[in-house]
């Protein structure tokens, strides 16, 4: 019987059907990758280049930029890499951690569009005392806090999964993720920690989830009777609430995908399913705020003419 002492590396299965393409593959996910770098590269540095841009939603939306690359780079090099390899395989210490940065980003993400939420609630509900609660120096540690807060969070749950006895090297993933682990324990009566950890994590982000949908439940209230509302939820709420939409569907999906996986789904499917919250949020969302966020926009069009 191993286990996670005697197991050193974990053997991906999920790139199995891929063998007649990984080329294309390989080269489509690196162009991929550099839009999605090039995108929240240039947004990140239009608003920290630009003082008239250090406002609370254009921290924010650098944090999530930033996030976006912080998630994805625990993603995108090993990939690649699994593409020009012929053997999968990931040390049992790596998987760990590509386990905490996949996890901790997902949950920083919602972390950051909850304080988005909150951040228009206050300019567009109370816009009087909107500037004295979200000061610069305020709104900068709520980000803080919202990368380290999911961080450890998460990083408990990764502790509880590095102490199981693994009776298998073998994962049907793209990469790796807690679930898949904890499925390999010898004895499921030692993954019950686990589960109620992944459990009170689901409820905190719930929490988050509930906080969002008040926010702007109260947003819509207050624009309904006035046109000056309307015009700058239009302007400023549609891309949260975009990002917000496309946050939810990839992340409910995968977790769908977790809970009940379908073995008789093509195994391309389940792939994609695993990883969409990877590549579509990332490169997606920069561009919705590129170009419906009017100083945003202006100001990248101005970078260009320049040069």
């Amino acid at each position: 019987m191993n286990n996670n002492s005697t197991i050193s590396v974990f053997f991906l299965a999920g790139l199995n059907e891929t063998r007649n393409y990984r080329l294309p593959l390989f080269f489509l996910t690196l162009m991929c990758y550099f839009v999605l770098l090039l995108v929240n590269v240039c947004v990140i540095l239009t608003i920290i280049l630009n003082n008239e841009l250090h406002e609370p939603m254009y921290i924010l939306l650098c944090a999530f930029c930033m996030n976006y690359l912080y998630g994805t780079v625990g993603f995108y090099p090993k990939f690649l890499w699994d593409l020009l390899s012929p053997v999968h395989v990931i040390s049992y210490s790596g998987c760990l951690l590509q386990t905490q940065v996949v996890y901790s980003f997902a949950c920083s993400d919602l972390s950051i569009l909850t304080l988005m939420a909150c951040d228009r609630y206050l300019a567009i509900c109370r816009p009087l005392e909107y500037h004295s609660i979200m000061s610069k120096q305020r709104v900068i540690t709520l980000v803080c806090l919202a990368w380290l807060t999911p961080f450890w969070i998460l990083a408990v749950n990764t502790i509880l999964t590095s102490r199981l006895k693994l009776c298998s090297p073998y994962l049907n993933r793209l990469i790796c993720m807690n679930g898949s682990i904890v499925m390999l324990a010898c004895y499921p009566a030692e993954t019950s920690v686990n589960s109620n950890a992944a459990n009170v994590t689901i409820a905190i982000y719930f929490l988050h989830a509930a906080v969002i949908g008040w926010s702007y439940a109260l947003v819509i209230k207050t624009c309904v009777s006035s046109v000056e509302n309307r015009k700058k939820f239009m302007q400023t709420c549609v891309p949260h609430l975009i990002s917000l939409f496309t946050f939810a569907v990839t992340i409910l999906f995968d977790v769908i995908y977790i809970r009940f996986e379908n073995k008789n789904l093509p195994q391309s499917l389940k792939n994609f399913v695993s990883i969409e919250f990877l590549i579509i949020p990332p490169i997606m969302n920069p561009f919705i705020y590129g170009f419906k966020l009017t100083k945003i926009r202006n100001k990248i069009a101005a970078m260009i003419k320049k040069k």
